[in-house]
């Protein structure tokens, strides 16, 4: 019997759910596919890049000092998430365009074409076009 999994989701610590659909929702053009109240001070927001079927992100509002010191810098420095697009071009300025800061100019690796990029928080990412084989 073969199993099936999958990831669905991955937390993302922000200090504002509001700033961060902003962000998420405003600047990089992904859906709001959740986001209801569980209790006063916290909620279940769940953001996913156009088209995504699987993975989604949960923007998880830090709530405890030690939380928040981990906000924009979840992996230690390194890029964190790793979005891929169909087109770099299209997204790398559209990107730009609405204020997103990137860290380098895009280079071509045996990958893809990639370019580091800051979300609101200073957790960096990866937009990537992945490349057609060797």
């Amino acid at each position: 019997m073969a199993m099936t999994q999958h990831l669905s989701a991955i937390a993302l610590v922000v200090r504002d759910y509001d700033e961060a659909i902003d962000f998420y929702v405003g600047k990089l053009g992904f859906a709001l596919v959740e986001d209801t109240r569980m209790s006063e001070t916290k909620r279940w927001v769940l953001v996913a890049p156009p088209g995504a079927k699987e993975m989604r992100l949960l923007l998880a509002k830090a709530d405890t000092p030690e939380q928040k010191t981990r906000i924009g810098n979840q992996a230690g420095g390194r890029v964190f998430l790793f979005l891929h697009t169909d087109d770099f071009q299209r997204d790398h300025e559209a990107y730009r365009a609405k204020g997103v800061r990137f860290l380098e100019p895009p280079r071509h690796e045996p990958y893809g074409t990639v370019a580091v990029f800051v979300d609101l928080y200073g957790n960096k990412w990866d937009l990537i076009q992945p490349g057609t084989g060797p």
